[in-house]
């Protein structure tokens, strides 16, 4: 087994300031715990968090921050406590690598919503024992606690099982909280990473789907995704015959902007579900007030819901469109993210870092 006492440097790609941009570094990796899991990184997602938290773009950016929060890799090491996992197993890890585990939320396998401090983010987080700050998956290996620490299934390639880890789990999450199934009518407003994977989910739990859109070229990739139906959410007409018409509207759109209209398109009782990172604070009062209409948001889902849906992805053959990159190109990736020039997500290969 792997000594506690032994550190490991490692090579990582991060930022220091808000304009200098993400480049090389070398950070290290603390020694196994007892209760710790060692992965060499194969693959990492990039999400639109990692842009924001780099850039600082939401004010609460520790420096230097190495972002990443969709990994996978191989065990190397394992703590001497370490039962769940052995080495060379197939594993990832999202968005959080501790909580409490003891509060009536962690009970409830939703350590996302800890009570006793929040969760502990993959990266630009504070490690609940040492201190120290956490730093994410553009690195060559990660140590973690083997609770939040998920097996990937061996029908996922790696590649693809690395956005699972954030765009699959946050899609997937709100499906199964509002009970998706059969006969539920369900739209998924944007069609970028967020929503491609929920347009699959919900598509494979037997609902019917529609896409909702303002750009008309979406129309195909709709189609190809596996929805039933395409919404142009500029055609006013269209929008008012489809009024009262769904159970769910899942809303991935990541930026600013009224929700309103499709509180328009849900039933009584209906619910629109916020999972995009968007600042809001339009005006929709009457719109819920008068129509009993649910408006909410969702994050992550838990550590055992994000077991849950690898393993529905495996039985379903549910893999994310991904474009695999470099890791030394992680800035174009981030300028063309902006452009919504990435059909839907990108990978970074972790052998381009240890080239």
């Amino acid at each position: 087994m792997a000594s506690a006492t032994n550190e490991y440097p490692t090579k990582a790609y991060g930022a220091t300031s808000p304009e200098s941009g993400v480049g090389p570094m070398e950070i290290t990796r603390r020694g196994l715990r007892d209760d710790d899991v060692l992965i060499d990184i194969s693959h990492c997602g990039i999400c639109h968090s990692d842009l924001h938290a780099a850039r600082n773009d939401w004010g609460f950016t520790n420096y230097p921050i190495v972002p990443g929060h969709e990994i996978v890799g191989t065990v190397g090491a394992i703590g001497d406590g370490v039962t769940r996992h052995g080495v060379g197993d197939r594993v990832a890890i999202g968005c959080m690598v501790d909580s409490c585990l003891e509060c009536r939320h962690c009970e409830q396998d939703l350590e996302q919503y800890c009570l006793d401090g929040g969760m502990t983010g993959t990266y630009n987080g504070v490690d609940r024992r040492d201190g120290t700050q956490t730093f994410g998956g553009y690195s060559q290996r990660i140590v973690a606690r083997e609770e939040f620490v998920l097996k990937v299934p061996d029908a996922i390639p790696m590649a693809e099982a690395a956005p699972l880890l954030c765009a699959g789990i946050t899609s997937y999450s709100p499906l199964r909280t509002w009970k998706v199934g059969k006969g539920s009518r369900v739209a998924v407003a944007g069609l970028g990473g967020l929503g491609h994977m929920g347009v699959k989910f919900a598509a494979a739990m037997g609902a019917e789907v529609t896409v909702l859109s303002r750009s008309e070229s979406k129309r195909a990739d709709a189609e190809a995704l596996g929805a039933h139906d395409f919404l142009n959410t500029t055609d006013k007409a269209a929008m008012k015959a489809k009024s009262g018409a769904f159970d769910l509207v899942l809303n991935t759109i990541p930026v600013r902007h009224d929700v309103s209209p499709y509180l328009h398109l849900l039933k009584i009782d209906g619910v629109q579900v916020l999972v995009g990172m968007i600042d809001l604070v339009p005006e929709f009062h009457s719109r819920v007030l008068l129509g009993r209409k649910i408006l909410t948001g969702s994050g992550i889902g838990g550590l055992a819901e994000t077991q849950e849906m690898l393993d529905f992805c495996a039985e379903h053959s549910i893999l994310p469109e991904i474009e695999t990159i470099a890791m030394q190109e992680v800035e174009k990736a981030y300028d063309r993210m902006e452009a919504s020039d990435v059909k839907y997500r990108f990978v970074i290969d972790m052998q381009s870092l240890r080239d």
